[in-house]
């Protein structure tokens, strides 16, 4: 792995899927891939540097809040191998029903 290897995220169908049915997401939602796309993050602190209200969570977990905290996006990331699992995009409601910490 080269030392300044950005990250890969996995996958963005699922935000097109979830922005296909929630159209006021898309804009914040392929923004948030881009940046996550060129950024390196290497820690949870450096991540913490560019997105200071995201949640950090165990097992490598982030919550990050999407439109204004309408929407919520839980992602999984392996520092080391520079990859974003996406897990989990939708209402702030819908977060709430669900544990970030397993999904």
């Amino acid at each position: 792995m080269s030392k300044d290897q950005i990250v890969r995220v996995i996958a963005k169908k699922i935000l097109r899927d979830f922005w296909e049915v929630h159209e006021d997401a898309e804009e914040q939602l392929l923004s948030w891939y881009q940046e996550a796309s060129k950024a390196i993050w290497r820690n949870p602190n450096e991540l913490k540097k560019h997105y200071p209200s995201a949640s950090i969570l165990i097992d490598n977990r982030v919550v990050f809040n999407i439109k204004g905290n309408h929407y919520r996006l839980v992602a999984k990331i392996n520092y080391h191998y520079q990859m974003i699992w996406i897990r989990f995009v939708g209402s702030h409601a819908e977060y709430d029903k669900i544990d970030a910490n397993k999904i």
